[in-house]
């Protein structure tokens, strides 16, 4: 490996420091996913959104507190800033979001780069057998087919590097997609909820508040008042 390494010329240098920093970021978010899945608390949730139904808001904010699952942090924020709930779940939502997708415009950087130094080792390669061939002339032969055998190696490497960090580029992709999904879905489900315990509140009150005017209305009332 190391005489292909060294056989592949100069553009092998910056490809090994690709392969690397890929490398690194991809076991960096394997372990930040499993972290994060550990963390993940679905009975928390439903318990904070039944109470959130029941009308338990400072209950259901003080459930969530100290919690390390992103969707529970979520909805504790939005729970303590009820009057401006939407943009208080956008903003926190965003937050969330920014740490799953660390890493990832590395990959992507990595998945466009490599091929493109592949590609400059093809050219640098082929630069220096041709122009070696014309100071010796057909004399050596090799000396042509080592420089298309560097233009070969380079290029193999950029791809290889491109499609290593292709597939868990992807991956991690598809896996903020779905948790994007799951804050969106948590976050509708529970202003649906303070809308609706919000409403139902204040319709209360005003139906105790009618039925208190009527009842200081009544005549009899008033009789009873006057004796």
């Amino acid at each position: 490996m190391l005489h292909l390494f060294l056989k592949g010329g100069p553009v092998m240098w910056p490809l090994l420091v690709a392969s690397i920093v890929s490398l690194t970021v991809v076991i960096e978010r394997i372990f930040f996913v499993l972290i994060q899945k550990s963390n993940e608390t679905p009975e928390l949730r439903k318990k904070m959104l039944f109470a959130v139904e029941s009308g338990q808001f400072q209950r259901a904010a003080a459930m969530g507190e100290g919690s390390k699952d992103s969707i529970v942090n979520i909805l504790t924020n939005g729970l303590k800033h009820r009057e401006l709930l939407t943009t208080t779940l956008m903003a926190s939502a965003s937050d969330e979001l920014k740490k799953y997708s660390r890493g990832i415009s590395i990959l992507d950087t990595i998945i466009t780069l490599a091929p493109l130094l592949g590609l400059l080792g093809t050219v640098t390669g082929m630069i220096r057998a041709f122009g070696l061939l014309g100071v010796q002339e057909l004399e050596t032969p090799s000396v042509i087919t080592g420089g298309i055998a560097e233009a070969l190696i380079a290029t193999a490497f950029g791809l290889g590097i491109a499609i290593f960090s292709l597939v868990p580029f992807n991956w991690l992709n598809a896996y903020v997609d779905n948790v994007r999904h799951q804050m969106e879905k948590a976050g509708s489900v529970l202003e649906v909820l303070v809308a609706k315990t919000t409403n139902k509140t204040s319709l209360e009150k005003e139906q105790e508040s009618e039925t208190k005017q009527l009842y200081e209305t009544s005549p009899r009332v008033q009789t009873s008042r006057s004796n």
